[in-house]
């Protein structure tokens, strides 16, 4: 398993060339910790090297990914100048310098864009680290004032991925339960599965205190456990103090403090090394099937796309010429599929193309038809005005057909309007077909733009042209009025000797009889059917059974006065000859759920000839009397040649709705699809030079490097993946521990000192705390010098000496927290 940390250090480098475009979660340590916590320090005593800048405030403002690796020889790598190798390690800082100052400005700004190291030591384990900015709260110099907001939110991109472990460094002269870096680790690691806690600055603590009870893992125990690490002072690192020299006085430091000395083979920056060297591996080797598993589904997402750019060969002098070929062939197929319809590609959130087209035929254009609906008043005025006007000075026996055919004439020129709006919208739908299709071009701007506007302005010239068919087939229909049409009822044939199959059927609906007497079955509803000559009643609307039929002659229509018990809408039919209308009943009220309702049945009854009695209509409008003369000879023939203007529309709108779809398909629809197949290329040609048509887009260009850079690496990671095993048995997770004083840290500020002393690290408490957590998870002790590392395997540990000169394992501690019982002091 020595491999493991290589391997995924070639993946970070095979995949930082290529930007934000690859989100993969390589396993990894982030350092985390406040400002001024150690951070650097702890890293560079792992390199033993000074390497990292120094300074007050804010040093470290970029992420900087540290790669360790054990070598022969020492020098180190930046992955932004490759091939150079720094083996003076004070260049090393000026490089980290200047490369944080290029991205964020020379005051104290902050970027996410990690720098990468790597670092060939033989005093090194493989490692790969990432410093982060420390935790800060005022800005300073040009910084925002949300920068700690900011430098959070840095911190959460790494620390959330769930392969990454967590390195909290806090210091030992600050109060551990506010540790901003425990804090924040809390939050995306509540288990405690990723976090490691290291304690710096020990020799910096009040003397007569320690942090003993810290490092037993009993005071504020993590499931990880905490090491200790002594770093050099200020003044060390002002004198220059070799960091051999300070790794020789940590193990001394150690070894001689009392407190400290019973632990001391693990404390120290060697065995923080060994530890995250062993906790990285493990944790490599048991993410590294799902690591495999998101390899694999990101290689088969690009894999496709790579298969169009892998013959691509810009040495080809006909490369140009081919591909000019092949889009717009692959245009004329997607336009033609788009329009004749195709199972690839298929839309499946809205109709286009085609099934649009097909829309428009047969629902929006019917639709627009019957929105033209004549409004009844109005076409009876024209027609009363056209007969009048027709017999002039003499008073007419007959029904003029010059009226009808006026009248006719003048309905069928008003379905232009429809006709031609149902050109525009397959001309718009056209459009938009084409301009999907050429979204495959787009590799080449200059070749979308000219096919988008050639094939534009052929469709558009295809609708003027389609324009004026249309308007020719209305002037057609116009410039004839064929009154022998099979399906037309003529004068000779309009009368009441027609069969019923041949009367004109006005209307259907439900309407309740309403003065039907309780004794006779009281108020019903049946299904009614309007006639020009009858009103007849049936059982249901499936018309097998007929209750009654009425004739219509001499009958009118009358209001009756809405009753207070009842909700319905009455209007009442009688016999102007003082005759009983339906059976013994001298009215026929029938009554609807609405007053429209009743305006519209009312309507219809006029076009039957059934007119409003006198007494209802005086209070219209002024008007009205000059407008309907209530001669029963004229009243006659305007109800005739209504009905024959109706049944000859009906045979015109038929025509048209089957005509017009033929007419756009013809003119417009197959000859763009002829255009686009046998002239485009021609057009293409003409328009401009070949060499400016196919110039690629800078983007494209970019986009194919990248996709084939990461195919490239994504096949190399998965093929040197496959050479290790990974049937391994995982390291078990460490065991749960109290860590109910973070969520307490979380929910309310400390007391103050006065109030209540608590027990922090400069000022510990004077009785152990004993059974307050589990034993720590920390590694045993590895093999001597040169013997390979063995993977950690948390377990029971053995039982601790009561005296403190031992040199064993941690103290064994119960595995449930409980209140801490007085005891002894030590």
């Amino acid at each position: 398993m020595e491999g493991l940390i290589p391997l995924v250090n070639r993946l970070q480098d095979a995949f930082a060339a290529l930007g934000q475009s690859c989100l993969l979660d390589l396993p990894q340590i982030a350092v985390v910790g406040g400002q001024s916590a150690g951070k650097s320090s702890v890293l560079e005593n792992c390199v033993s090297r000074d390497f990292l800048p120094r300074g007050s405030g804010i040093v470290t403002r970029r992420p900087l990914v540290l790669q360790l690796v054990t070598a022969k020889t020492e020098y180190a790598e930046f992955l932004h100048c490759k091939g150079r190798k720094f083996t003076d390690f004070d260049e090393v800082r000026q490089e980290i310098e200047v490369e944080t100052d290029r991205i964020t400005g020379v005051n104290k700004g902050i970027s996410s864009i990690p720098i990468n190291l790597r670092i060939y030591s033989p005093h090194v384990l493989s490692l790969t680290l990432i410093d982060l900015p420390g935790i800060t709260k005022v800005p300073v110099g040009d910084q925002p004032p949300d920068i700690e907001l900011q430098i959070r939110d840095m911190i959460m991109q790494f620390i959330a991925r769930e392969n990454c472990l967590i390195l909290a460094v806090t210091p030992a002269n600050t109060d551990l339960a506010n540790s901003d870096a425990l804090k924040l680790a809390k939050e995306v690691d509540p288990q405690g599965l990723r976090t490691i806690g290291v304690i710096t600055k020990l020799d910096l603590m009040d003397e007569g205190t320690d942090a003993r009870e810290i490092l037993e893992n009993k005071l504020l125990p993590l499931r990880r456990g905490y090491i200790g690490v002594v770093n050099r002072s200020q003044k060390d690192i002002d004198g220059k103090k070799d960091i051999k020299a300070a790794l020789l006085a940590e193990r001394k430091f150690f070894l001689s403090h009392p407190a400290y000395r019973h632990m001391a083979d693990r404390m120290g920056t060697p065995y923080l090394q060994k530890v995250l060297n062993q906790q990285l591996t493990n944790h490599i080797r048991d993410t590294l099937p799902a690591f495999r598993s998101k390899l694999q589904s990101q290689l088969l997402s690009i894999e496709h796309e790579v298969e169009v750019y892998k013959n691509f060969r810009p040495e080809d002098p006909t490369r140009k010429t081919k591909a000019l070929l092949q889009m717009v062939q692959q245009f004329s197929v997607d336009f033609e599929k788009r329009i004749e319809g195709s199972g690839d590609q298929v839309d499946t959130l809205e109709l286009s193309g085609g099934a649009k087209i097909n829309r428009i035929f047969h629902e929006r254009f019917p639709f627009e038809l019957v929105k033209m609906e004549f409004n009844e008043k109005e076409l009876r005025r024209e027609i009363s005005y056209a007969i009048k006007n027709i017999h002039g000075i003499r008073t007419g026996l007959f029904t003029p057909d010059m009226a009808f055919e006026a009248i006719v004439k003048k309905q069928i020129v008003k379905l232009k309007g429809p006709c031609l709006k149902s050109v525009d919208l397959v001309m718009q739908e056209l459009i938009n077909t084409v301009k999907k299709c050429t979204k495959k071009l787009a590799t080449y701007p200059r070749l979308c733009e000219e096919t988008e506007r050639i094939v534009a302005g052929y469709i558009r010239e295809r609708e003027e042209k389609t324009k004026d068919q249309v308007l020719l087939l209305i002037d057609i229909q116009v410039s004839y009025i064929n009154t022998n049409h099979e399906d037309f009822i003529g004068f000779a044939k309009y009368g009441t000797n027609l069969p019923p199959s041949r009367q004109i059927v006005i209307r259907k609906g439900w309407l309740t009889i309403n003065n039907i007497g309780i004794m006779k079955g009281g108020s019903k509803e049946y299904w009614f059917v309007l006639t020009a000559e009858s009103l007849s009643w049936y059982k249901d609307d499936e018309e097998k059974e007929k209750k009654y039929m009425l004739p219509l002659d001499n009958l009118k229509v009358r209001d009756v006065e809405k009753s207070f018990m009842s909700s319905k809408h009455i209007f009442a039919l009688f016999n102007t000859e003082q005759r009983n209308v339906y059976k013994d009943y001298r009215f026929l009220e029938l009554a609807c759920d609405s007053q429209e309702e009743v305006d519209s049945w009312k309507a219809s009854l006029l076009r039957a000839g059934v007119y409003p009695d006198k007494s209802s209509t005086e209070n219209d409008e002024n008007g009205q009397a000059d407008n309907f003369s209530m001669d029963p000879q004229l009243e006659r023939q305007v109800e005739t040649i209504r009905n024959l203007v109706d049944s000859y529309m009906s045979i015109i709108n038929k025509c048209i709705r089957d005509l017009i779809p033929k007419t756009i398909m013809h003119l417009m629809i197959n000859n763009v699809k002829e255009f686009i197949n046998a002239e485009l290329l021609a057009h293409l040609y003409s328009s401009e030079d070949q060499n400016t048509l196919m110039e690629e887009s800078a983007e494209q260009a970019q986009r194919r490097d990248e996709m084939l850079r990461m195919y490239q690496a994504l096949k190399e990671a998965l093929a040197i993946i496959g050479d290790i095993s990974t049937s391994t048995v995982s390291t078990p997770a460490p065991p749960p521990v109290d860590d109910s004083w973070l969520q307490q840290a979380r929910r309310s500020p400390p007391p103050s000192p006065s109030t209540q002393r608590r027990p922090t690290l400069n000022n510990p408490p004077t009785r152990p705390l004993s059974g307050r957590g589990p034993a720590p998870a920390i590694p045993s002790p590895g093999p001597q010098s040169g013997a390979p590392p063995v993977p950690f395997r948390p377990g029971p540990l053995p039982p601790f000496p009561s005296g403190g000169e031992a040199h064993g394992g941690p103290p064994q501690v119960p595995s449930r927290p409980t209140r801490a019982p007085p005891s002894v002091p030590r």
